[in-house]
């Protein structure tokens, strides 16, 4: 282990992140009402440009009003390369309850990008004495984006998660595809005559956990497109639940289970877990560093990867 230790992520769950559109304020209860950890509200991409003003006055007053229970609430705000992102964040932080726990800010392509919404973020706190910090999520969606992912995961102490936007990334990147995550028709590798798809989001998923990780930020995948295809989510979310992703966006309520379903650990999985930590811890007082179980070698190591599965049940739990 380095002599620099890799902070904690923040301690709440995240196994799904349910979008609906602040311009269709019908949509909050029944997002209110649903299994997902995180709830956002979106200014952005869902909502047209001469709804803005009111997708907003929409968002503030359902802060305060709706009954959010125990979720974190979070709002993703316009681009900084739009001309509303500044009276978004003006607006949310003087008129919305308290009750707001993250920003979310898309499109971010470098640090100085972070820095200027902490800056905007700051100086309305401190004007309005709002006792609660604001926390920043972010998404990667761009070549910059994944190309300055470490620097972004560290640039503010607000930051507390990150996502990826196929989307958007996949059209920054110019990548030959209409597809929003999941495997690509076209992504293939022939054996013997026969088609292998491998995934083409795996090496920008796999440098946002190590950016994440790093720097004590949550990292998690964004949204599959294809609401229809319950398999295809289920494939790409066991693949970024694999990679170390704690969750993934469901831009349809249907896939909210589906989410919970993939990153909940499952009780088994939780089991052989403290069976490992058990037999390691028994190893440990017989003077041993490893230990066999169940035909396989297990050390401090696989202690380290127990643990991670033991306190993700126990974080849901609780």
């Amino acid at each position: 282990m380095s002599f620099r230790l890799q902070p904690a992520p923040p301690a709440r769950p995240n196994r799904c992140q349910l979008f609906g559109p602040g311009s269709n304020p019908k949509l909050f209860e029944k997002m209110a009402a649903s299994a997902a950890d995180v709830i956002n509200i979106d200014l952005e991409d869902s909502v047209a440009p001469d709804d803005k003003a009111q997708a907003r006055a929409n968002t503030i007053e359902a802060i305060g009003a709706v009954d959010w229970g125990r979720k974190t609430l979070s709002v993703r705000i316009n681009s900084l390369d739009s001309p509303y992102w500044y009276r978004d964040v003006v607006d949310l932080l003087e008129q919305a309850s308290e009750r707001l726990d993250l920003i979310m800010i898309p499109k971010v392509g470098t640090a100085s990008d972070i820095y200027a919404v902490d800056a905007l973020v700051t100086s309305v706190e401190a004007a309005m004495g709002r006792t609660k910090k604001i926390g920043f999520e972010v998404i990667i969606e761009s070549a910059a984006g994944i190309s300055h992912v470490e620097e972004i995961a560290a640039a503010s102490p607000r930051l507390q998660a990150m996502s990826l936007g196929a989307a958007d990334f996949a059209a920054s990147m110019g990548m030959q595809t209409t597809g929003i995550g999941g495997t690509q028709e076209q992504y293939y590798m022939l054996h013997d005559g026969a088609r292998h798809y491998s995934d083409p989001w795996h090496w920008a998923q796999a440098a946002i956990v190590a950016a994440c990780r790093t720097h004590g930020v949550l990292p998690v995948d964004g949204p599959f497109g294809d609401f229809s295809d319950d398999e295809g989510f289920r494939a790409q979310a066991r693949r970024s639940a694999t990679l170390g992703m704690v969750g993934k966006w469901a831009i349809h309520p249907k896939q909210v289970a589906l989410a919970n379903e993939v990153f909940t650990p499952s009780e088994e999985a939780v089991a052989e877990a403290r069976e490992i930590l058990a037999a390691m811890e028994a190893a440990k007082k017989a003077g041993a560093g490893a230990t066999t179980y169940k035909g396989r070698l297990v050390d401090i190591a696989s202690i380290k990867q127990a643990e991670v599965i033991v306190k993700q049940a126990e974080l849901i739990a609780g």
